[in-house]
């Protein structure tokens, strides 16, 4: 693994004290506008979760705004790379500000879906993941899918000093068991199922409608729908 220098750190601590200035400093503007008799003994509390909630939305802001600036490459990022330094300081995001967020089993489902959205994962109408989106703009999901419990997606490669980023694109329809893992680079297609506790390796293409599972998964069967659209 690479070693995150300096100045990714120092750029993701610049972004992150905006964050926290922006994040405070309304905080205590709206506290402040409230009558001296409003909320009493319970200011202070109301201040640290104002500026929690709030620090987390411009957190979001910020963090589209430099994808806007520094969009993610896909493919292998050379080092001292543009593409390296953009990857570098989304890891400085994700393991500063939002992994604790995403890993939760605090966030109902209707709620994570915002957050996935507001990071910048597409998804589709009724899809909903209860695991962990580890990439979430380098991740499309279609309509009616859902992602179990303790499922992982990621969608970067990190294989000693090699860094890549590779999308991950699931159909509609898809289930994926709970505590299945996704590599990056997976094609999923519509109807597929990826069992309970499966491991799909990169880059690897299931087809409409096809049941996958194991430990690295391997095709199983098709399911019922996939096997009568076949047959006629």
């Amino acid at each position: 693994m690479r070693e995150i220098g300096a100045r990714e750190i120092v750029f993701f601590l610049c972004l992150l004290a905006l964050i926290l200035l922006l994040g405070i400093g309304s905080a205590v503007w709206l506290i402040a506008l409230l009558p001296r008799y409003y909320l009493s003994d319970l200011r202070g509390v109301a201040l640290v979760a104002a500026a929690v909630v709030l620090g987390y939305v411009y957190a979001f802001a910020v963090y589209r705004l430099f994808l806007r600036l520094l969009p993610l490459h896909q493919g292998a990022a050379a080092p001292g790379s543009r593409a390296e330094f953009a990857a570098n300081v989304n890891i400085l995001f994700y393991l500063l500000l939002f992994n604790s967020l995403i890993r939760t089993h605090f966030l109902p489902l209707p709620l994570l879906r915002l957050v996935y959205l507001a990071l910048g994962a597409r998804l589709g109408h009724n899809t909903y993941s209860a695991g962990a989106l580890l990439d979430p703009p380098l991740t499309r999901i279609g309509r009616n899918s859902i992602v179990g419990h303790d499922a992982v997606v990621f969608a970067h490669v990190i294989e000693g000093d090699r860094l890549e980023l590779k999308p991950v694109v699931i159909g509609d329809g898809v289930t994926i068991g709970a505590h299945a893992v996704i590599m990056a680079g997976a094609r999923i297609g519509d109807g597929a199922i990826i069992s309970v506790g499966a491991v799909l390796t990169k880059d690897s293409v299931v087809g409409a409608g096809e049941i996958w599972g194991g430990m690295p998964a391997r095709l199983l069967k098709k399911t019922a729908a996939a096997s009568d659209a076949a047959a006629s």
